[in-house]
């Protein structure tokens, strides 16, 4: 939860650079849910963090210098 926390703060920040590390933390926190999820069986909470790492997915790549 930490880590959700952290990323969004980042990707409020209206540095560039900073943004993209708030988007690489929404995956990592993605990555983290997931592993709680499995071990618990909260499919849901499964497929909701792989609905919303693609959502950060395009975020970063919006992020990036066009």
């Amino acid at each position: 939860m930490f880590v959700t926390v952290v990323a969004a703060w980042q990707v409020g920040s209206q540095r560039k650079g900073e943004r993209n590390w708030g988007f690489w933390c929404f995956l990592l926190s993605n990555v983290l849910w997931v592993a709680w999820g499995w071990h618990d069986g909260a499919y849901a909470l499964i497929a909701l963090q792989v609905c919303l790492a693609a959502i950060n997915i395009r975020g970063a790549f919006k992020n990036q210098p066009s």
